[in-house]
């Protein structure tokens, strides 16, 4: 199994992952045009993908879902809350995913499980291909003792570092966004982001990934050393999703 991502941010998330023939891209929050590019960057293209997963309602996760599967003809995957928010227009296969119960999607195994955040019925995802395991933890507010559970034993993680504390508090953003973006139902910050990290069994984790990262109000080298802390690790061993490029393919 291998993973990698078109591109992390406020200003658009995808994520890639493949098991044998099996290829899910998880959010798509770019235009058609731009996710085409992304995914001929990565030696992929559209017509080799098995299924759209998408985490939640929000633009950067869900503007470039509808079209892509409808010109494509690509099933979308989601929670009920998510389709009734109706960001993804008409004429596609909608697959409804209840958070709490995994599934298979050709070679690989999904276990999705809900996070707190301010959408509908947001949840996030682990990828299984009976041997190795993916998690992936972005668009969360607050730590909870489940989300910490799928994540555990993880061989390889991307997870949400998205804001330094004292760079939002000092930022050009009014209070009410700070309150949001910084509040339990908001974006992890780095703190945060190594708190969970400290928390769950990493010790089979070979891959760390930092994610969703705020071009504002983060920098890479904060993220990174917040995680590298934890971990006891260089903080060039932590790596980075940014908003350009996302990351090349990785191997779990």
């Amino acid at each position: 199994m291998r993973f990698a991502s078109l591109g992390s941010g406020s200003r658009g998330n995808a994520t890639l992952i493949e098991q044998g023939k099996t290829s899910l891209l998880v959010d798509c929050g770019f235009s058609m045009k731009e996710t085409e590019a992304r995914l001929a960057k990565l030696g992929s293209s559209a017509q080799k993908i098995s299924a759209v997963l998408v985490t939640h309602e929000h633009g950067d996760h869900i503007n470039g879902v509808g079209a892509l599967a409808r010109k494509y003809d690509i099933p979308v995957w989601a929670t009920g809350g998510t389709f009734a928010a109706d960001r993804l227009g008409e004429r596609i296969e909608k697959k409804r995913i209840c958070s709490h119960t995994s599934f298979a999607i050709g070679d690989i195994e999904v276990q999705p499980f809900p996070v707190p955040h301010d959408a509908r019925e947001p949840c996030q995802f682990v990828f299984g291909n009976g041997d190795k395991r993916l998690g992936l933890l972005t668009d969360v507010g607050s730590r909870t003792p489940h989300l910490e559970e799928q994540l555990s034993a993880c061989n390889a993680l991307i997870l949400e570092c998205n804001h330094d504390v004292d760079l939002l508090a000092n930022g050009e953003y009014p209070l009410s966004l700070k309150r949001r973006v910084g509040g339990d139902l908001g974006h992890l910050s780095n703190p945060q982001a190594a708190g969970i990290l400290g928390r769950i069994d990493t010790s089979k984790l070979t891959q760390l990934v930092a994610a969703h990262l705020s071009e504002k109000h983060n920098t890479p080298a904060l993220a990174q050393a917040a995680l590298a802390e934890v971990m006891g690790c260089s903080h060039g061993w932590v790596s980075i999703a940014n908003q350009q490029a996302g990351f090349d393919w990785r191997d779990v």
